[in-house]
């Protein structure tokens, strides 16, 4: 059993090492305490200056690459599921990784959620999630108007996500 300090300490030296996000369950099996204890050591943790975000896959700490090709996108489609899930396909299928969804919002201004999705993997979880919770899409409030933050490795690839979603009629040029 940790101490509240070496708890953190270590939890902070695990997040830094980790090359996916954690899931606060694991994390708090893995250091014998709740789920609700790992919430609060992250709040104190980010308190301090760590920059820890939060995803639907876990917790992560961001790693800088030097190398990535990010792009905000604009798009426009309905809450339709199956859109939604197009769309986010097309981007992970020609190697992107979407980071975030943004919205602009008339009253709150800009709102942004942290996504990290990458794969179809997460994009079924996230889906499912969706479904499971009987949440709506962000950019349900904005009549489906939304911005992603897309990063890739290489500027070919960014291209052909752009050509896809523009022939898919989801790119606000």
């Amino acid at each position: 059993m940790y101490t509240t300090k070496e708890r953190r300490l270590r939890l902070k030296e695990y997040l830094l090492k980790a090359n996916d996000a954690v899931k606060g369950s694991d994390l708090a099996c893995k250091y014998d305490v709740s789920r609700q204890v790992i919430v609060q050591d992250i709040a104190i943790l980010r308190a301090r200056g760590l920059d820890i975000i939060a995803t639907p896959q876990g917790y992560l700490i961001p790693k800088e690459n030097e190398n990535i090709i990010k792009k905000v996108i604009a798009v426009n489609h309905t809450d339709d599921k199956d859109i939604m899930e197009d769309e986010l396909y097309t981007i992970v299928d020609y190697g992107g990784k979407i980071l975030d969804v943004i919205i602009d919002h008339d009253a709150y201004g800009e709102i942004k959620a942290i996504l990290n999705i990458s794969s179809r993997i997460d994009v079924k979880n996230f889906i499912k999630s969706m479904e499971d919770s009987s949440s709506n899409p962000i950019s349900k409030l904005t009549s489906g108007m939304h911005f992603h933050t897309i990063s890739v490795e290489r500027e070919e690839n960014m291209e052909f996500i752009l050509t896809e979603l523009r022939k898919k009629g989801y790119l606000i040029d």
